[in-house]
């Protein structure tokens, strides 16, 4: 049988001929097809800037270095998600802290956020510098309710959007920034547009933009007007490092590939709902959670995730079933507070009740454009044998 992944890119003759230009033009680091691909999300997305660079990590770490985060300051985010979403304030020496999630949605809970925030102010606990919301599996968090809060306590927003470009919130499209300082996409190659790997930042502070794009290439800058020292402009091969910045920047080739990947993002993403429709269908004779859609918001359903209600030993049982069935079934994520690293920072189990039992039954099920539909039925397949087998 031919082994099914639970994510796989999808790249056609254009998206190859797009890198091979590049490839033979003048320029596959920094030529015009990242500025291109650039203006083709901020047009998509609505928002006013984009910044391209190597990974949504490094968008991560941008993002909180040019909100301010810094040793003494805490950031709040989910504890089901990559580890990256935690990670990026641990790189400015803030601390970390999560806020439970919503059973029904998987992502950071706004009633739980306004507890917690609540909590903290009567008691002078640290509140958060930077709330870093995750779109789990490629469904917006509640933005308007999470922004109002951030409003009343003081805190900057920064979208972690790495599973939702292509989805839509109020009917708006992810990424608009509305309701936050920036908001970060990743082109993995299982995610809905591949650059192989690569990020983007997009934002409507002028500022920001200004900040971001410096810090993805070493701090400096080579515009005259932004220059410190204007005395000391030898000639046009004139810089300035004004910041410890990073080498970040995305590449030609990259920057070609998505550029032709962000033509068919609309149709990936309708694609993936139209996989989505069939797994509801196909599955709906059986116990299993399937994922819940809250009215107003759009997913890109990067992911497909179900929940086995038997808990973790039967979720195991089932994880290996299709693995051995040559199904590339796995599990999104792990909570972080698990995770040794934040264990040694004080976390325990037990802290986020809501996160645990999603993660005790969590299951991502395959869904790639590409799927064919007798590769679905091959997963459906094995899942019905499994319970079958399980209630004899």
């Amino acid at each position: 049988m031919t082994f099914i992944p639970y994510g796989r890119q999808d790249i056609n003759q254009t998206d190859i001929d797009a890198v091979v230009d590049v490839l033979k033009s003048d320029f596959i680091t920094q030529g015009p097809a990242v500025p291109a691909f650039e203006q083709a999300i901020a047009d998509y997305t609505r928002s006013q800037f984009c910044i391209a660079v190597n990974s949504a990590t490094s968008a991560l770490h941008l993002a909180c270095m040019a909100l301010g985060v810094a040793s003494g300051d805490t950031v709040w985010t989910s504890p089901i998600t990559f580890v990256a979403s935690a990670n990026c304030a641990r790189y400015c020496g803030a601390d970390v802290d999560f806020v439970d999630i919503d059973p029904d949605t998987f992502n950071l809970c706004p009633v739980k956020l306004r507890d917690k925030l609540k909590k903290h102010a009567a008691e002078d606990l640290p509140l958060p510098k930077v709330l870093i919301a995750v779109h789990m599996a490629g469904q917006s968090c509640a933005m308007k309710q999470i922004h109002a809060l951030s409003l009343e306590y003081g805190f900057r927003i920064i979208e972690d959007a790495s599973h939702a470009i292509g989805g839509r919130y109020l009917n708006e499209p992810i990424g608009q920034c509305t309701y936050s300082d920036i908001c970060v996409f990743s082109f993995h190659p299982v995610k809905i547009v591949t650059t192989a790997e690569g990020g983007a930042l997009t934002t409507n502070n002028a500022e920001l933009a200004k900040v971001l794009s410096q810090l993805r290439s070493h701090g400096i800058t080579r515009d005259q007007d932004d220059m410190l020292v204007k005395q000391s402009l030898d000639g046009d091969w004139f810089y300035e490092q004004q910041a410890l910045g990073f080498n970040y920047r995305m590449t030609e080739m990259q920057a070609a590939l998505g550029l032709s990947q962000m033509q068919r993002l609309d149709e990936f993403v309708e694609r993936r709902h139209s996989l989505v429709k069939d797994y509801r269908e196909l599955l709906g004779n059986l116990s299993l959670l399937l994922p819940d859609c809250a009215d107003d918001y759009y997913s890109a359903f990067h992911l497909f995730i179900v929940r086995v209600p038997q808990g973790s030993e039967v979720r195991k049982r089932l994880f290996e079933k299709l693995r051995n069935n040559n199904i590339g079934v796995n599990v999104h994520y792990i909570p972080v507070h698990f995770q040794p690293y934040y264990q040694k920072l004080g976390f325990r189990k037990g802290q986020f009740p809501a996160a645990e039992s999603y993660y005790d039954g969590a299951l991502s099920l395959p869904l790639y454009p590409s799927m064919t539909r007798d590769d679905q039925q091959a997963v459906v397949d094995v899942i019905y044998q499994f319970f079958d087998e399980l209630r004899r």
